[in-house]
């Protein structure tokens, strides 16, 4: 029952109002300083305690200072795993480098130079550009020491003899069956030449094509006689 119902069913005498008073401030109440007291005294309980339990570990501050050194020996060690690994990763990103160039060094010998050789043998207009026409044809084998010319599957080319189709045989074969890549006028395996070739006195300039031999060597005779 509270105080106001008490005073309400009974009414009181001053005295008994002093005690009534009194009953109702009876609950107690801390200061800060009382509180802090009181929670040290069971910090200081709950320490004891676990080092009671912990004491054959050794002392709680050399257990901190042990175990806050062995966190830096760890990170210390991952941070030494990390430039080692790095360290791999450059060694090994400087082999692959080292091996592109090595391999593209090779192709431009044993593919490259071929094909733009064999397209200059075999009169074409524009070498390089034959060569970037077919450089994926040709490819160098797993170990780098033969050249191999691919069909349009990507299969590998065998002559009839069973020897692998060199790289002037896929030029030659290739600007047969476009002529159009060739210089006017130059024959193919497969037609014979149209063109005539003139004699010194009756050059025709229109007849005469620059790109062959014959005909610039006519065309200085022609000149030196006066013909021109």
């Amino acid at each position: 029952m509270t105080v106001e119902q008490t005073l309400a069913n009974n009414p009181a005498t001053d005295a008994e109002m002093d005690n009534i008073e009194n009953q109702a401030s009876a609950t107690k109440t801390y200061t800060q300083d009382e509180v802090d007291n009181m929670m040290a005294r069971m910090r200081g309980s709950l320490t004891k305690k676990l080092e009671t339990k912990y004491a054959d570990l050794g002392d709680v501050e050399e257990l901190r200072e042990l175990k806050a050194k062995e966190e830096k020996r760890r990170q210390d060690e991952a941070l030494k795993r990390g430039e080692f690994e790095k360290t791999l990763q450059d060694l090994a990103a400087k082999k692959d480098a080292e091996i592109q160039k090595r391999d593209q060094m090779i192709r431009e010998y044993r593919v490259n130079n071929p094909l733009v050789n064999a397209a200059a043998k075999y009169d074409s207009v524009n070498p390089e550009q034959v060569r970037q026409l077919l450089s994926s044809r040709v490819r160098l084998n797993d170990t780098g020491e033969d050249v191999e010319v691919l069909d349009a599957e990507g299969n590998v080319r065998y002559s009839d003899s069973g020897n692998l189709v060199s790289v002037e045989d896929l030029v030659k074969e290739w600007l047969d069956e476009n002529p159009h890549f060739r210089r006017a006028g130059v024959s193919t395996s497969n037609s014979k030449s149209s063109v005539v070739v003139p004699k010194v006195g009756d050059i025709d300039l229109a007849n005469l094509d620059m790109a062959n031999p014959q005909h610039r060597q006519l065309y200085k005779e022609a000149k030196a006689k006066g013909l021109l």
